[in-house]
């Protein structure tokens, strides 16, 4: 199976607080985004994608205070964004919490983690309507919405409906406008590293430095602003 980057995940309070913070951090404003009604949130994105990481961007994603969501359909959502730790200290400042990694085989993947001992969830059907059309994909999500070591174990994504002959015609990086933005590496700190590096092998992920030590993602990106590096700092 092809894994490969996908995009970078900030939780921020308010998407308000998220594109106050783009601008001061990376000198840019983030892209118009979308919803997510099953999970009550919405996102702003922006390109990142370099040679080396051709279908990356960057999300900023916050809880969406106008959603509606019946109780009977209520469920945990995605990334710890229920957490009321995580969301403590996202309230001081938004914060890189996770990324997510796109796959040509979801199930394929997902089952190479089983195999490891690692549950990294269902794979939920979702889509929303962008410029260039309808997205949709798949993604792993677990009942209780964990990331999993600490945000560093990657959601795993795959595009376009399972059907279809061009998956990744209609990929969000297709309709986002160059950012100035460009992500340069990213580096997973663990002190389950040894584990945590077989898991990335198990899915085929390369590309990503895995470090043993206390958990943290270190993202490394050129932006109008210069080198700036985020990190999870075991958010």
């Amino acid at each position: 199976m092809k894994t490969q980057i996908d995009h970078l995940v900030v939780m921020a309070p308010s998407l308000e607080v998220g594109v106050q913070w783009c601008e001061a951090t990376l000198g840019i404003t983030p892209s118009a985004g979308g919803e997510h009604e099953k999970y009550g949130t919405h996102n702003r994105l922006f390109k990142i994608a370099t040679p080396q990481f051709p279908l990356a961007y960057f999300e900023i994603i916050a809880i969406n205070p106008e959603a509606v969501i019946p109780k009977r359909l209520q469920v945990t959502r995605w990334f710890d964004m229920d957490d009321a730790v995580l969301q403590k200290t996202i309230a001081q400042e938004p914060r890189l919490v996770h990324f997510v990694s796109s796959t040509d085989d979801i199930k394929a993947a997902r089952h190479a983690l089983r195999t490891q001992g690692i549950e990294r969830g269902q794979i939920v059907h979702a889509s929303r309507k962008s410029s260039k059309g309808m997205l949709h994909w798949q993604i792993t999500v677990r009942e209780d919405g964990e990331r999993l070591f600490n945000g560093c174990l990657p959601t795993l994504i795959q595009w376009g409906k399972p059907e279809a002959a061009e998956p990744l015609r209609l990929h969000p990086r297709n309709s986002l406008p160059r950012s100035g933005v460009t992500l340069q590496s990213l580096t997973l700190h663990h002190p389950s590293s040894a584990k945590l590096q077989t898991a990335l092998e198990a899915v085929g992920l390369t590309g990503v430095e895995v470090v043993n030590g206390p958990a943290n993602l270190v993202a490394t990106l050129q932006t109008p602003k210069g080198l700036v590096q985020l990190q999870s700092r075991g958010a």
